[in-house]
């Protein structure tokens, strides 16, 4: 590493490097008003059949992906070299074409219906210019990782007959592929489009208006509130205002880019290392995506490939997920304590009553959506009113009342902020559509059954490698759409419910972004830090154990999941599972009232995974083993 590349970096900076979606180009004058007539169209669209009713499901998916293909094409340059205030000819011309191909569909769509699947030389162009132009648009907003995935699939869609052993398949002929691919709805207009054009959407210009009233500020505040003063306040407050702001963030790296510029100089300023520093908020950012109720937009698209109500999902994601922060909370604490790192004095924090006062309605319209969603309203209809909530909430107090001017730049943020989700959902529908119509996602996890041995912890491995693999580098819906497709039927073939089988293949596609060596939310933190990236994500991944063992845990014992448990089983088996949580932290950070040697650190781990896993036999065996490891380090004398 260069001193160039060891320097701090501030957050916009961080956004640019690691996370394509924040390059997008700056306009002035006549372009500006152009782009943001479009980005107002847009949101008059989604906002409109939000309240009156969507189109029918092919129309709507398509008009979405016109505005957002036309969008990203206008926003995002072709090359590094090409200008970031005026647009190129290349990219209006494909702006116009994508747009075009998709309302194609829009105004033949009686006749595309009438022809069923007898599609024409005409509609083949379309089909071919339109896929192309996604694969492009993909290029450039998400980058290689995920365009390199839906590549290879797509040849493997037409290699199929000279690929040997299990994978092989007859092949699929080029013009069907692409038909397949644009004129149904299992391919680019499939279910995770159908999300992105309803929910998905609303949830993002939900956040988009949350971020204008000043709550991601206000999350920063409660947090220091709370934590700031307690060992090692500032790492603490990076864990809670990471976590609260994951309730509706959509992007690890955004997160990290958002209360890091915070957070991160202040832990630095107490004494924690630099890599450490990057990597706590890499971790706690990394776990907001495993928070509901949003889940980085994983939540909704969960709900429609298990087939099982939203509330469902989120239901099952608490408990996983608290276990997670109280992992990373606890190293921290640990850390802190090991190297002996205080608190902020409480005379320069925020007093969290008088912050409530000032500013607690902003947090209001968050409440009013979890209680519209427990009460059976349907996501797009809780988003819905939770974007008009966050506006009047915002006019209560005059220090946080929004102007019309912002009322309609957040419309505009919206349609901008959609854009990364968009495309990666078009992607995740090639994805898809190739395996609808090659069967490659039961072929694969015969294949990973037959490695395994039929055995469920080999195959558990195996599919979690795969997921691992699958996750780096590609944003948090496309994440999940790919490792639920690929890897979880393995787990489903083994007989684990399918909610949990989903869940584990969701877990370790998200902690990639915090696994060596594509880890880019631990490289955003550490370029923030001024830290080593690999060594920054080699921390993270530590702080970040509870992603590694608790997705083990609930595909073992789905109560965790709320999968048919009762009340005393869910209570005994999360306590159970905190203090093994706790255990594995201690052991992580080699720490507990003192160092601890070897020896003592592997009896916590034993102890905790023993506490983790639901069982009286051993939780006992647990008890006896954290409890020995403990009254041992304990008498050690330093």
């Amino acid at each position: 590493m260069t001193d160039k590349e060891h320097q701090e970096l501030s957050a916009e900076e961080v956004l640019k490097k690691y996370d394509k979606e924040s390059n997008k180009r700056s306009f002035s004058g006549v372009q500006l008003c152009f782009i943001n007539g479009l980005c107002i169209l847009f949101a008059i669209f989604q906002l409109y059949t939000a309240m009156f009713g969507i189109l029918d499901a092919h129309l709507q998916r398509a008009v979405h992906l016109a505005f957002g293909s036309a969008l990203i094409f206008l926003l995002f340059p072709g090359k590094k070299s090409w200008s970031l205030n005026h647009l190129h000819l290349i990219d209006i011309i494909c702006a116009v074409i994508s747009a075009c191909c998709c309302l194609y569909i829009v105004y033949f769509y009686d006749d595309l219906v009438l022809r069923a699947g007898m599609n024409s030389e005409t509609d083949f162009i379309v089909a071919l210019l339109g896929t192309v132009l996604v694969f492009e648009a993909a290029r450039r907003v998400v980058g290689w990782p995920m365009l390199t995935v839906a590549l290879c699939f797509l040849a493997y869609a037409f290699l199929g007959p000279y690929i040997p052993g299990i994978l092989a398949h007859r092949g699929v002929e080029f013009q069907e592929m692409f038909n397949h691919l644009f004129f149904t709805t299992e391919g680019i207009f499939g279910v995770p489009m159908g999300v992105s054009s309803t929910f998905i959407y609303l949830f993002i210009l939900f956040g988009a208006y949350l971020e204008t009233t000043g709550l991601g500020k206000f999350f920063i505040d409660i947090a220091n509130a709370i934590a700031g003063w307690a060992a090692g306040g500032p790492a603490k407050v990076a864990v809670l205002s990471s976590g609260l702001m994951g309730t509706v963030s959509g992007s690890s790296v955004g997160n990290v880019a958002g209360t890091g510029s915070f957070t991160i100089p202040m832990m630095k300023k107490l004494g924690y290392r630099p890599a450490f520093a990057g990597a706590v908020e890499a971790a706690a950012s990394t776990g907001g995506q495993l928070m509901p109720p949003v889940m980085g937009a994983a939540a909704f698209l969960m709900a429609e490939f298990v087939g099982v109500p939203y509330f469902d999902v989120v239901k099952a994601a608490i408990i996983p997920a608290i276990l997670y922060y109280m992992g990373v909370w606890l190293e921290v604490h640990y850390e802190a304590k090991k190297y002996g790192l205080k608190g902020t004095p409480r005379n320069e924090l925020p007093h969290f009553l008088t912050l409530l006062k000032e500013k607690g309605h902003l947090a209001l319209p968050l409440v009013v959506i979890v209680y519209l969603l427990v009460t059976g309203y349907t996501p797009m209809r809780a988003a819905l009113v939770g974007i008009f909530l966050t506006i009047i909430c915002a006019c209560i107090r005059k220090n946080t009342r929004i102007s019309p001017h912002q009322i309609v730049e957040g419309l505009i943020e919206g349609s901008k902020g959609v854009l990364g989700v968009l495309i990666a959902c078009a992607m995740a529908g090639i994805i898809i559509g190739v395996v609808t119509k090659t069967g490659v996602g039961l072929k694969i996890g015969t294949a990973l059954l037959d490695l395994a041995g039929g055995h469920l912890l080999p195959a558990m491995f195996f599919t979690m490698i795969t997921s691992l693999i699958l996750g780096m580098g590609v944003p948090t819906t496309a994440n999940y759409v790919i490792t639920s497709t690929i890897a979880a039927p393995t787990l489903v073939q083994l007989g684990i419910p399918v909610l949990a089988a989903h869940m584990f293949a969701f877990y370790f596609g998200i902690v990639a972004d915090v696994t060596p060596p594509v880890a880019l939310a631990a490289f955003a933190g550490a370029g923030i830090a001024g830290a080593n990236p690999i060594k920054t994500g080699v921390i993270a991944a530590k702080l970040a154990i509870a992603a590694f063992i608790v997705p083990y845990i609930f595909v073992l014992a789905p109560e965790l999941l709320m999968i048919n448990a009762t009340a005393f089983t869910i209570i005994f088996s999360s306590l159970t599972a905190l203090i093994g949580m706790w255990g594995i932290s201690v052991a992580m950070i080699g720490y507990c009232t003192k160092n601890l040697n070897y020896c003592q650190q592997a009896l916590f781990i034993i102890g905790g995974i023993c506490m983790i896993v639901p069982g009286y036999v051993t939780d006992i065996s647990g008890i006896l083993i954290i409890t020995c490891a403990y009254l041992w380090q304990k008498r050690n004398k330093e």
